[in-house]
């Protein structure tokens, strides 16, 4: 099959490299997927990168990307016939193992496989993984959300545009927040019902939609910049949720936090609980069927172009998703196998 790898971290054009490699066999519990796109994700970018002083690498040869949609050809021992032939998302494919989905084909335990509604195009399906996952979790990791008011900052990005549809479906009043004014008709499409700016008068702002309690939950995209407005405009007993800090010792305002019994919950998406993933993958295939759910693409790029994918990841110019089309590899391996 053809895929793209890297063996040594740095500089997307000095490590990425596209050849041939041989097409994996699923093993117990496992499916093998004919990608047709695969999504970049920041964090994938950043396991390419040396981030946070990264030391050895854990593996000698490393396929990049954890999200992709394509159609199951294979399935390893325990997992039923009915995943053959089925249009599937996924996640988790190079989270602690070697080979994502930058490839022809991948291998994933099929727990965190979800079957792609018809109506769902393979292209949005390849940007469910990661953000929708997080997303899920950071919205209903606490609780139910009916009835309460969800704050998503960054709501423009795609772990923000999740928790929004998410949280709305869920029965939440949604408050986006983002640093642009051109980014506030984004956040209202992604399914907020207010969409604000931040700044100074941010919690005023949403006290006073709140009728001076504050919001319940806060999904926060960067808790380092914005702890202490979060503390001022939370709810007591709330919840601030986050899965991204630009400080990686971030200060927190303690006392404040404190007096309201605000819970700070950190978010590592590599780890999360197998039941929040399976609940996970189940509401997002469906806010995806309902079209409560859709990303825009900001860039679709064929496997050779894999470093410049990853170039508009880490330098973007256009809001929206960036993808790998791959090729079609159905001669490279056994279609529909056991």
């Amino acid at each position: 099959m053809r895929a793209a790898w890297y063996e040594n971290r740095g500089r997307a054009r000095e490590v990425l490299r596209v050849g041939e490699m041989e097409t994996p066999v699923p093993g117990p519990g496992e499916v093998r997927i004919r990608v047709e796109f695969s999504g970049i994700n920041t964090g994938d970018v950043k396991k390419r990168q040396v981030w946070l002083g990264a030391g050895a690498m854990a593996h000698p040869r490393i396929v990049p990307h954890n999200d992709g949609a394509g159609v199951v050809d294979a399935a390893g021992e325990g997992v039923p016939r009915s995943w053959l032939g089925r249009r599937v998302w996924c996640s988790y494919a190079q989270s602690y193992r070697p080979y994502g989905t930058a490839a022809q084909y991948t291998v994933v335990p099929v727990r965190h496989v979800g079957a792609l509604p018809q109506e769902v195009p393979a292209e949005q399906g390849a940007c469910l993984g990661i953000p929708g996952l997080t997303a899920h979790r950071a919205v209903f990791a606490d609780g139910p959300v009916a009835g309460t008011t969800v704050l998503v900052a960054g709501a423009a990005g795609s772990v923000g545009r999740a928790a929004s549809a998410l949280a709305r479906r869920g029965g939440a009043r949604v408050i986006g927040t983002v640093t642009r004014a051109d980014q506030l008709d984004a956040v209202r499409e992604g399914g907020a019902d207010h969409a604000l700016r931040t700044g100074p008068h941010l919690a005023a702002a949403v006290l006073e939609l709140t009728g001076g309690r504050g919001a319940d939950r806060v999904i926060e995209v960067a808790l380092d910049a914005n702890v202490h407005a979060d503390a001022d405009l939370l709810a007591p007993g709330g919840a601030v949720v986050t899965y991204a800090t630009g400080d990686p010792e971030p200060a927190l305002p303690f006392w404040p936090l404190a007096f309201k019994n605000a819970t700070v919950r950190l978010l590592g998406y590599d780890d999360f609980p197998p039941k929040a993933v399976a609940a996970g993958i189940a509401e997002v295939t469906a806010a995806a069927a309902a079209g409560d759910l859709r990303y825009p693409i900001a860039g679709v790029f064929p496997l050779t172009d894999i470093a410049a994918a990853h170039e508009a990841v880490e330098r973007p110019q256009k809001p929206g998703r960036v993808l790998l089309a791959l090729p079609d590899g159905r001669q490279a391996g056994q279609e529909l196998s056991a």
